[in-house]
């Protein structure tokens, strides 16, 4: 089965990445340009390549008249070539030459992600790469909320001011690599906070690292780990699933009187928040913290709220068990609600009406509870809808097998639990 479309050279538009390690250009850049009659890149990179004096040359602003002028040379048999930073495919110009239908050739160079690896002297073979260009940067906010290796390719508006304001009350250290392959390439260790407070050029790529991070990594002045669950995923692969499956047992988690979601419900409650990379979750009133952990290993960011200090010592260590990375605030809802970051999906696992009206004033598109008392399933349905809010509900009664003297087996009844959705419509 042929898996790649066959193309010849002189039909195909190459795409060259140019190194944003500094090193000079790929061998192949040379004949290519020579041979060109239309080149097309930035500014920055047209100053600094070849261009031979009969071709036509397009400096790169909007796209579609680059596209159009490309389709004609395709169709035409005009050799034309692409000038690109670093890695052309790495959430590059690759896939929307691609999308147009244009037959590439790519040669790509060192990406600024990987030029930035190297600098800092890390691995990163499993560093989440992910974009804040041109798009709204909340996801990648949320993945360094969530993961202890991210890479992040910024923008103006979405850059290490930016993304290092989200990440305040968040564990982590920054470093930003600004002009990777200039004489005004600088790599600089900071805090979140320090990140917000400066003016950062452009442009640059930020990692953001958790306290799994190198010492030297990290400013002398780094603020202390305030996070939950220091550990690192072995994979820290946040796309699949976790290895050790989800909807746990209750063993797996350290909690008090079996006050714990129970992992039949936890199972519904975990598929109704759709936990996934880029997606913060709130779990109010977490207790064990087990469904917060379990949205966590399937990849999202997760603000753990809980009143009692002894409870939020276990979600710790239970988050620590999981090497999952929490974020616990310890306080009474609503009250401790005030100011954390907009959630798109929230858990209440604990609280009256005055929680879960608090919670559907910061209009998040998920909100998900569990009830046991049936004399308050009418108010929060009603509440919900007020808001805006569609709402499914369902009643969880499960009844699991029991051992019985001499080998007979038994069901024993779980207490019946209420699950309620609220979708913003």
């Amino acid at each position: 089965m042929t898996l790649i479309a066959s193309v010849t050279p002189t039909t195909a538009v190459t795409v060259v990445g140019l190194d944003a390690a500094g090193a000079p250009p790929h061998p192949a850049l040379a004949p290519v340009l020579a041979a060109a009659g239309l080149v097309v890149g930035a500014a920055r990179h047209l100053a600094v390549v070849p261009v031979p004096a009969g071709a036509d040359t397009i400096a790169l602003g909007p796209l579609a008249p680059a596209l159009h002028r490309l389709t004609e040379a395709v169709a035409a048999g005009v050799p034309a070539v692409v000038l690109a930073s670093g890695d052309p495919g790495l959430f590059g110009i690759v896939r929307r030459l691609r999308a147009a239908g244009l037959p590439l050739r790519v040669v790509p160079a060192v990406s600024s992600v990987a030029a930035a690896f190297a600098r800092a002297g890390l691995p990163w073979d499993g560093a989440a790469v992910v974009t804040a260009h041109g798009r709204d940067p909340r996801p990648a906010v949320n993945a360094c909320r969530a993961l202890p290796l991210v890479a992040v390719l910024t923008a103006p508006g979405a850059g290490a001011a930016e993304l290092g304001e989200g990440l305040v009350g968040w564990s982590r250290r920054l470093l930003v690599a600004e002009h990777l392959g200039t004489d005004a390439e600088r790599i600089r260790a900071v805090t979140p906070e320090q990140a917000a407070a400066e003016t950062w050029a452009d442009p640059h790529v930020l990692l953001s690292l958790a306290d799994a991070a190198p010492a030297d990594a990290a400013p002398a002045d780094a603020a202390p780990d305030r996070g939950v669950g220091g550990g690192m995923r072995a994979d820290n692969q946040p796309a699949a699933a976790p290895a050790g499956g989800w909807a746990l047992p209750e063993n797996r988690y350290i909690h008090r009187d079996s006050m714990i979601t129970k992992s039949e419900v936890r199972a519904l409650v975990v598929a109704r928040l759709r936990p996934r990379l880029g997606r913060l979750i709130w779990d109010i009133g977490a207790g064990s913290g087990s469904v917060g952990i379990e949205c966590a290993l399937l990849g999202a960011a997760v603000l753990a709220v809980e009143q009692d200090p002894g409870a939020g010592a276990t979600v710790r260590a239970n988050a620590d068990a999981h090497a999952v990375h929490v974020r616990l605030v310890t306080g009474r809802a609503p009250a401790a609600l005030a100011g954390l970051p907009e959630p798109d999906a929230v858990f209440v696992g604990g609280g009256g009406v005055d929680v879960l009206a608090a919670v559907v004033a910061r209009r998040p598109e998920r909100v998900v509870l569990t009830l046991a008392a049936l004399d308050r399933v009418a108010p929060a349905v009603n509440l919900l809808r007020a808001a805006g809010y569609t709402v499914e509900g369902s009643q969880l009664s499960a009844a699991r097998l029991a051992d019985l003297p001499g080998g007979s087996i038994r069901l024993a009844a779980t207490n019946p639990v209420v699950v309620l959705t609220g979708e913003r419509q």
